[in-house]
């Protein structure tokens, strides 16, 4: 077997020890592993969950075991010795193989164990994940999940996360990417906007009119009004006094009435049938965006990951419309 070749390899670097009381074997070499891909002690420690203390201690007392260096620190960055590279990959492979044995016996009990990193956006996690969360938790009681929400793209291997869902379009990656549809994105503005601004009824009506700039970034320039005119996708430049970086930003300032915003329809859908928004030039809609999930390269995906990716794609489906060819 795989798994018992792996072990045999581990062995024949070095007799290995119980590295302290409250970790053992394997939460010691996935202490090390968090340190290696995060290049800190204390990084690594939040992300695990345990004192920073406990981590160093595990890492140094692991270098004793094998009787050679893993890590190089400094006071500013810490580095995988040549020792360390190896013997990362090698931890890797069998933690890997851990988690697909442990995932055998779960698929065949029905029961997921154990704590998922997970990142999206938070108006996707505010408005569609956690409402649905309860019940995907009752038929996995021994599963944590731990939800980052946030705009900006993270690292999903230097900073652990188990998958992300991302919308808009994808950057050049080396993740596995599951599309699962995308958001149709409407123009709207508050009522109380278009009444002191009035109804722009053609794209000459926006010289007129504000838009509200939306950058992952603050600093970077705003791309622009988005819009469709039967043939091509294009982007006609705007005024607009505020820019922000994040969803929430941009519907607070949609609603105090700061400007037009091109923004996916389901998570308005409230607003817009209360009248609190209301659309605008509805058939130069701009061009729909994408909404992935996302996980890195690893030759076996846990069960509990890949369950949890199977119950996103459920839990969306009915707000996103199938991606154009």
């Amino acid at each position: 077997m795989r798994l018992l070749r792996d072990i045999n390899r581990l062995t024949l670097i070095a007799p290995f020890k119980i590295i302290d009381q409250s970790m053992d074997t394997m939460e010691s070499l996935r202490a090390f592993l968090r340190v290696a891909e995060l290049g800190s002690f204390t990084r690594a420690a939040e992300t695990l969950g345990l004192p920073k203390a406990s981590v160093s201690t595990a890492v140094q007392r692991l270098e004793a075991s094998l009787g050679t260096q893993l890590l190089h620190r400094t006071t500013r960055r810490v580095q995988l010795t040549g020792d360390g590279a190896a013997f990362y990959q090698r931890s890797r492979d069998l933690l890997d193989d851990m988690d697909e044995l442990h995932s055998m016996f779960q698929r065949e009990h029905g029961q997921l164990r154990g704590r998922l990193r997970v990142d999206m956006s938070a108006g996707i996690a505010r408005n569609f994940v956690i409402p649905a969360l309860p019940a995907f938790l009752a038929r996995h009681p021994q599963l944590e999940v731990e939800i980052s929400g946030t705009d900006r793209r993270v690292d999903v291997v230097r900073e652990g996360f188990d998958c992300v869902l991302r919308v808009g379009t994808l950057e050049d990656t080396s993740l596995v990417a599951r599309p699962l549809g995308a958001f149709r994105i409407v123009s709207c503005a508050s009522a109380e906007y278009l009444a002191r601004r009035g109804m722009p009824t053609c794209l000459d009506d926006l010289a007129q009119h504000d838009l509200v700039h939306y950058v992952p970034t603050l600093g970077q320039r705003s791309p622009g009004f988005e819009y469709y005119d039967g043939q091509a996708y294009h982007l006609l430049p705007m005024r607009g006094p505020v820019t922000v970086n994040n969803g929430d930003g941009y519907l607070a300032a949609a609603l105090a009435g700061l400007g037009i915003i091109q923004a996916p329809a389901s998570p308005l859908r409230p607003y817009l049938d209360s009248g609190a928004l209301i659309e605008v030039l509805a058939e130069l809609a701009p061009e729909p965006m994408p909404v992935t999930l996302l996980h890195a390269q690893r030759r076996h995906l846990p069960q509990r990951v890949r369950a949890f990716m199977d119950w996103v794609a459920g839990v969306m489906a009915p707000h996103l419309q199938p991606l154009l060819q």
